[in-house]
C-alpha cells in the first residue's frame, strides 16, 4: 500500500499517547495462591493477575468493556492473558541472556513519550490507563530488553546478491515507477483539536484555511506553513503527503476535476485554492511530483537493490521471531488457570462481566467490530 494512503488516513483525528506496552504486574507466590481466582497464569512461577487483564482490556475498550457480552469478555480475556503470557515468557529469557537495559536506556524511552505531553498531562493520562510511574519504567524495562532479544536472533541475517536477484526475476511486477503524484498538504479541521492555532467550529475554519491561503500568495514558505499552523500529523514532515496514484486519491474521496488538475494543467511546486472535504476539513494540496506513466525499474534502478535486502531482511526477521516465540514458550513453564477455570466450568462464561461493569444490560457488539472508517465524499473545490 502507498505511504499516502496510509497518511491521509491518519488525518481523520488526532492520535493519543500510546504507552510503551501495556502493564502486566507480576509476583512470585506457591502453587497453592496460584489456584486463587485473582491469578490469571504462571510462567516459571511468576504470577500474571486477572486485573491486569481486566486493566489491559479497559484500555483497549477505553473503558466501554460493558458494552461486551459474557462471551466476547470471555475471549477478550484469553486473548490480551495470551499476549501477556508471551510478553513473560521473552522477557524472561532476555534476563537469562544479560540482556535487561540500563537505568538511562529506560528513562530515555519514557522521556520520549513524555516529549509532547505536560507534566499535568503526563499524570493524567497515567490516572486514566490506572498506572505509575513504576508501572511505567517496568513495563519500558521489558519492551526493551524483549526488543535487544530480538535484535539478538536477527543480527546474523546476511542477504545474498544471489537472493536479491532471484527475488527481482519472481516479483518484477513489484519493481514500477507508477503513474501518480506526490502531494503535501495544508489542513484545518474545525473541531477542537487542543492546538495552538486552532480552528474550533466551521466559520473558523473558513476563517483559517483563507488566511493561510493569503499566506502563500504572498510568498511564504509551504512546508513552513504546514508545520507552524497545519491541524494535522503531517505538520511535522512539512505537510509532506507522500506518493498517491489516481486510485489512491478517488478512494480517499478526491473530486475527478482535482485529480485531472493534478495530472493536468497544474505545474509542479503550486498548490490549489482551499477544498473542503465532506467530512468537515479543509485543505490545500502542493503538487511536489508527478509521473505521467508507468515506468519499469532494473536491478540496477536506484534503491531496487536495498528495497529488496529491506524487504528479505523483514522476512526472516518475521520467521526468526515467531521461532524465537515458540522455542521460548516450548522451554517454558506455563499455566494458565484462566483458561482451565473455563473448561472446568463452561456455564460460567454466560454470567461472565467485567470486575467494574455495571449491573445494567448491555447490548452486545460484534466480537471482531471495530470502529469503521468514514467514507470521504468528493471534495468541492473553492472557486
Amino acid at each position: 500500500m502507498h505511504r499516502f494512503v496510509k497518511q491521509f488516513a491518519l488525518m481523520i483525528s488526532i492520535t493519543a499517547l500510546a504507552f510503551l506496552l501495556a502493564a502486566c504486574g507480576s509476583k512470585t507466590g506457591s502453587g497453592a495462591d496460584a489456584a486463587n481466582s485473582s491469578v490469571a497464569a504462571s510462567v516459571n512461577g511468576k504470577e500474571i493477575m486477572l486485573s491486569d487483564v481486566e486493566r489491559i482490556i479497559n484500555q483497549q475498550t477505553e473503558g466501554q468493556q460493558g458494552q461486551l457480552s459474557s462471551l466476547q469478555l470471555a475471549a477478550a480475556r484469553l486473548q490480551v492473558l495470551d499476549n501477556l503470557i508471551r510478553q513473560q515468557v521473552l522477557f524472561q529469557r532476555a534476563e537469562k541472556e544479560n540482556l535487561l537495559p540500563k537505568d538511562a536506556e529506560i528513562d530515555s524511552a519514557i522521556n520520549q513519550q513524555k516529549s509532547n505531553l505536560t507534566q499535568e498531562e503526563w499524570e493524567k493520562t497515567l490516572k486514566a490507563n490506572n498506572m505509575t510511574e513504576q508501572a511505567v519504567r517496568e513495563e519500558a524495562r521489558k519492551a526493551l530488553a524483549i526488543k535487544s532479544l530480538q535484535e539478538k536472533t536477527v543480527g546474523k541475517i546476511t542477504i545474498s546478491d544471489r537472493q536479491v536477484e532471484d527475488y527481482y526475476n519472481n516479483n518484477k511486477s513489484q519493481f514500477v515507477n507508477a503513474r501518480g503524484v506526490g502531494l503535501s498538504a495544508i489542513v484545518v479541521d474545525p473541531t477542537d483539536n487542543g492546538l495552538q492555532d486552532d480552528a474550533k467550529s466551521e466559520e473558523e475554519a473558513k476563517l483559517k484555511i483563507d488566511r493561510l491561503h493569503s499566506q502563500l500568495k504572498s510568498g511564504a514558505d509551504f512546508a513552513s506553513v504546514a508545520r507552524a499552523s497545519s491541524e494535522d500529523q503531517t505538520n511535522l514532515r512539512g505537510g509532506d503527503l507522500g506518493f498517491a496514484t489516481e486510485d489512491d486519491l478517488k478512494q480517499n474521496g478526491f473530486a475527478p476535476e482535482l485529480v485531472g488538475n493534478f495530472f493536468g494543467a497544474m505545474q509542479i511546486g503550486s498548490y490549489t485554492a482551499p477544498v473542503r472535504f465532506n467530512n468537515g476539513r479543509w485543505y490545500i494540496f502542493k503538487l511536489t511530483n508527478r509521473n505521467l506513466q508507468n515506468e519499469n525499474l532494473t536491478l540496477d534502478s536506484p534503491g531496487v537493490r536495498d528495497r529488496i535486502k529491506e524487504a528479505l531482511r523483514s522476512q526472516q526477521q518475521e520467521l526468526l521471531n515467531a521461532a524465537l516465540v515458540t522455542t521460548a514458550m516450548n522451554e517454558a513453564k506455563v499455566e494458565n488457570f484462566l483458561a482451565r477455570n473455563m473448561l472446568n466450568d463452561p456455564n460460567s462464561l454466560n454470567a461472565l462481566r467485567p470486575a467494574n461493569a455495571s449491573t445494567t444490560p448491555a447490548t452486545a457488539a460484534s466480537p471482531a467490530a471495530s470502529p469503521a472508517a468514514t467514507a470521504t465524499p468528493a471534495a468541492t473545490q473553492k472557486q
